[in-house]
């Protein structure tokens, strides 16, 4: 089905699978101007959600990323990070008290979608959420979801903006025929701790957004 981009935002969610892995966009003011809604989209459901695995998952589904549209966490076992001084603080932990961490990608039908890390505190887990989270891959919001969590958003930065700076007071933004929208690896970051109902903090993560989220076709415009 074919939506047209109407009033500069309004965009195509395109249910059918890729016609390639990665296609390719074409670049012009109407394009960029779909990739700044798209991206602004995915902000606000990652803001009003609490998990952002889930929030991906759907995103794969109505994009047609992936069938069936199921995310994969990727854990990266050699990556080590200490807590700083400023998460011990988030996290209500003393100097001493263990943390533990966890790199992860998650990916959804062989496109990374957002590369995560993760400062927890095992104590305020459970013995089998601690389990799963030293012996598999699972996406830690999969992993502690019994846990009824809340999400409080530290930061929510763009970290790419299609559009110039100044666009809307007329800055030009040039329509090169056949010329092939440049998508940065890193789009879009949140800072984020994770706390259980009643408030008591267990986990601080910095998950990066990639520009495999726009790894569909192109949205059809109206001329």
């Amino acid at each position: 089905m074919r939506r047209t981009l109407v009033t500069f935002v309004t965009l195509a969610l395109v249910g059918s699978a890729a016609a390639e892995p990665s296609p390719r966009w074409q670049d012009g003011l109407a394009t960029r101007l779909a990739a700044l809604a798209l991206l602004q989209t995915l902000n606000a459901d990652l803001l009003s959600h609490d998990s952002a695995a889930l929030t991906l998952e759907r995103w794969c589904a109505s994009h047609g990323l992936a069938s069936p549209a199921r995310i994969v966490a990727e854990r990266i076992r050699d990556a080590e990070k200490a807590p700083t001084q400023e998460q011990r603080q988030l996290l209500d932990v003393s100097a001493t008290e263990p943390v533990g961490y966890r790199r992860v990608r998650l990916s959804c039908g062989g496109h990374v979608l957002s590369e995560a890390d993760n400062w927890y505190v095992p104590a305020r887990l459970t013995p089998e959420m601690n389990q799963v989270l030293d012996t598999t891959d699972t996406a830690f919001g999969r992993a502690v979801q019994a846990l009824n969590f809340r999400r409080r958003t530290l930061s929510a930065d763009l970290l790419w903006s299609p559009l110039p700076q100044g666009w809307e007071g007329g800055a030009a933004v040039q329509d090169v025929p056949g010329a092939t929208l440049t998508i940065p690896h890193q789009v879009l970051q949140h800072r984020a701790v994770l706390t259980t109902p009643d408030g008591t903090p267990f986990s601080h993560v910095v998950e990066t957004y990639t520009s495999e989220i726009f790894a569909f076709p192109q949205p059809p415009m109206s001329r």
